[in-house]
C-alpha cells in the first residue's frame, strides 16, 4: 500500500487540495511503519512545496 501511495501523492502533486486529500487517504489507511516511512518520503519529496500541509498533517496523527 505504501508505494501506492507514493505513487498517487506524485501523480497529484500539481494540486495543492488533491494532494492533501489523497495525504489524508494515506495516513488513514496504512499501519505505523508505514506512515514513519511515508512521512520522511513527502518531506523528501514535498517538503519544499507542501510544507505546511505535511506538517498539519502529520501532526494531527502524532496527537
Amino acid at each position: 500500500m505504501l508505494e501506492y501511495f507514493k505513487t498517487i501523492l506524485s501523480k497529484v502533486s500539481f494540486d495543492g487540495k488533491l494532494f492533501e486529500k489523497e495525504l489524508k487517504k494515506a495516513i488513514k489507511s496504512l499501519v505505523p511503519d508505514e506512515l514513519s516511512d511515508l512521512k520522511k518520503w513527502c518531506y523528501d519529496k514535498f517538503g519544499h512545496i507542501y510544507g505546511n500541509v505535511l506538517e498539519e498533517q502529520f501532526l494531527l496523527i502524532a496527537n
